[in-house]
């Protein structure tokens, strides 16, 4: 009864989410436009950062993120509905010289067999259709900060460590109704690979109550309304194993489900731009395979944040769990280490920080994040059997981002 009478006064305390920075930072418009009709161009988008995680807990080992990731692309739009793009996509961190042929976010126990020289560099083409309200992705997928999951399932640092999203993707626009829907697919294998074939398959919704959804990527509601309420829900599986699988570990399928109810308020003051508020139920499910020391777990989440001076977000996240593990959410929100492997009987984590933000044009921002994440771990279980105390810890990153994505037109073709 403590926990959750902490948890709702957390919720109460801290203040009402506007658009984040790691929309502003990371996601693409991919609507197509007619003025585009038969032209060629370059898009350049690249993003500069240094990120510090400083986490003292037994629930994830810190580390730093200095690099940047560049991503140039010829563009080629033949006709109003169309859109093609080639290029390619190379990651740096500071001070490495040799990168690891695999993808980059959470497939446990990889080992690289093949190493890149300088950067992990990887090709980048996109095929794009739209027919009505359905837009068709082939390739290099609109992935990160454009599918617009939930926090407690996804972990913004994704769009700083992982490789482009590759697959298939649906998108559905109307006006009350927006559908993500994809499959990142991240190892391919051949016979008598030493790693399995692993993929991703998500869903994205939000149903607006009301008012209409407004242009994506800003996953807002329609401004010229005081008060408006939608619906997110948000599916993630992820899959290990094929047929033509050698590493006898035997098939893997993990699954995270949210959803909930959110309420988007809209100033036209000049000092409070807005505030979002959401309350989640939260799931996860161990399908097959035994990634996770159970099978099936429950959670829930409260957010809050508000808008200032159309350059500060404050925010805040609750969220507590019990036998709940995100895939590609923050550690601390998680009852499983990934420290030491260890299970915890609950935890509850507020997750609370400032973001600041400054656009010099629409091509370029300048951003600055301060997290911190205050875990109460409920009593760990090693995996020798051994027990450890509940314990409260601070875990705080600090990150400082620069987005630049100029777009040249090379030249406008006739009819």
């Amino acid at each position: 009864m403590r926990k959750i009478s902490l948890f709702i006064l957390l919720t109460c305390l801290v203040p009402l989410r506007a658009q984040d920075l790691a929309t502003r930072l990371v996601a693409t418009d991919y609507r197509l436009s007619y003025d585009q009709t038969r032209s060629l161009g370059v898009d350049v988008n690249a993003l500069t950062f240094f990120k510090n995680n400083e986490f003292g807990g037994p629930q994830a080992t810190g580390y730093t993120l200095p690099g940047f990731w560049l991503q140039p692309r010829l563009s080629y739009q033949p006709m109003d509905v169309i859109r093609l793009e080639a290029g390619f996509h190379a990651l740096v961190y500071n001070g490495a010289n040799k990168y690891p042929c695999f993808a980059y976010h959470d497939i446990a126990r990889w080992k690289g067999n093949q190493y890149q020289r300088a950067s992990h560099v990887l090709p980048f083409f996109r095929a794009q259709a739209r027919l009505g309200s359905f837009t068709f992705v082939l390739g290099d997928i609109y992935g990160g900060a454009n599918h617009g999951i939930v926090e407690p399932l996804m972990n913004a640092e994704v769009n700083l460590s992982q490789d482009p999203e590759m697959g298939f993707q649906l998108l559905v626009d109307r006006p009350h109704y927006h559908l993500d829907a994809w499959i990142n697919w991240q190892s391919f294998i051949f016979r008598e690979d030493t790693h399995q074939e692993a993929f991703t398959v998500g869903l994205s919704q939000r149903i607006a109550l009301g008012s209409p959804l407004s242009a994506r990527p800003s996953r807002t509601l329609d401004h010229s309304r005081a008060f408006n309420f939608y619906v997110p829900i948000d599916v993630l599986i992820q899959h290990r194993g094929g047929e033509i699988d050698d590493t006898h570990t035997g098939v893997q399928t993990i699954d995270n489900l949210a959803v909930g109810l959110g309420l988007q308020w809209n100033s036209r003051r000049k000092v409070f731009n807005g505030l979002n508020a959401e309350l989640l139920a939260l799931g996860c499910w161990q399908q097959t395979g035994q990634l996770w020391p159970f099978d099936s777990g429950v959670g829930a989440s409260a957010s809050v944040s508000v808008e200032l001076l159309r350059q500060v977000r404050l925010f805040a996240t609750a969220v507590y769990a019990k036998d709940f593990c995100p895939i590609y959410g923050a550690p601390f929100f998680s009852t499983y280490s990934t420290k030491t492997g260890g299970r915890f009987e609950s935890v509850l984590t507020p997750h609370i920080g400032v973001e600041w933000f400054h656009t010099f044009a629409k091509d370029y921002v300048l951003g600055a994040k301060l997290d911190s994440y205050l875990a109460r771990t409920g009593v760990e279980t090693l995996p020798d059997g051994q027990q450890r105390p509940s314990a409260l810890n601070n875990n705080f990153t600090f990150g400082i981002f620069m987005r630049c994505s100029p777009q040249f037109m090379i030249k406008k073709f006739g009819k």
